[in-house]
């Protein structure tokens, strides 16, 4: 496998009103072409910090995070991020907030459309491509801006606790939905999940950050045969690889 996506001890602490704050510390892990990792670890660990340095939205106070072997100073156009609020303009149909940033970045008009096409169908949401954010539901926002993310074909996808605010049942609908489009663009996906059994349903590996300040706890290889399907996620494998994974936070 070819390593897209690589940390080499990284380490971000924060300046407080009680002192300084270690958030993570000498974090090294690699994410390999096509692959879907999982970030879990107990709250406050530093996961959501650990994502923005990998979309270069933060800078590292020690160590480097590097996209196909060069160091990252700053966001890249190689990277979409999906923050667990959909951000979306209000404004705006479903269809032109897709548009957005393929506008901000002047690609052509046509090209632009077809995309934002292309992108609709895969998340499922083309017959509400005219309709405004007010009119969603929270789980249909949240493909909305994965959409918008996928629109300007980054080559990574960072994804910040898409699902959290969203109910259970709905939640689950939205990992297999998630599954089918990870399926079908076979993108480099890293998300930062606090749901162990959904980490587990949907990565190639699971990396376990420990108690702040976040260090690498493990790296576990998810086992489970693709594509995956509704029924194993309350199998006894599943279940099994849970259950490692949590004594690995602990």
């Amino acid at each position: 496998m070819t390593t897209i996506l690589a940390t080499y001890r990284l380490s971000k602490e924060y300046t407080t009103f009680q002192g300084t704050l270690s958030a993570i510390e000498d974090v090294s892990f690699a994410v390999d072409q096509g692959e879907f990792l999982c970030i879990v670890g107990p709250s406050g660990c530093g996961k959501t910090t650990l994502l923005r340095l990998l979309g270069g939205l933060l800078t590292p106070d020690r160590g480097e995070v590097h996209l196909h072997g060069e160091p990252i100073s700053g966001p890249r156009r190689e990277i979409g991020i999906v923050f667990q609020k959909a951000n979306l303009m209000p404004w705006r149909t479903v269809f032109d907030n897709i548009l957005l940033p393929l506008q901000v970045q002047h690609v052509p008009s046509g090209e632009a459309r077809e995309r934002a096409r292309r992108v609709l169908e895969m998340v499922d949401l083309v017959e509400f491509a005219d309709s405004y954010p007010r009119e969603l539901s929270g789980g249909m926002e949240q493909r909305v801006a994965i959409a918008r993310a996928l629109a300007h074909a980054p080559e990574i996808l960072l994804l910040d606790e898409p699902f959290g605010a969203l109910d259970a049942l709905t939640r689950e609908r939205l990992n297999l939905e998630l599954l089918q489009v990870w399926e079908a663009s076979r993108k480099t996906v890293v998300m930062v999940t606090h749901d162990i059994r959904e980490a587990v349903l949907l990565s190639d590996r699971v990396l376990v950050i420990s108690q702040r300040p976040g260090r690498v706890a493990a790296i576990v290889p998810i086992t489970l045969p693709r594509p995956r399907s509704p029924s194993m996620f309350y199998g006894e494998a599943c279940s099994s690889l849970a259950r490692g994974i949590r004594e690995a936070i602990r």
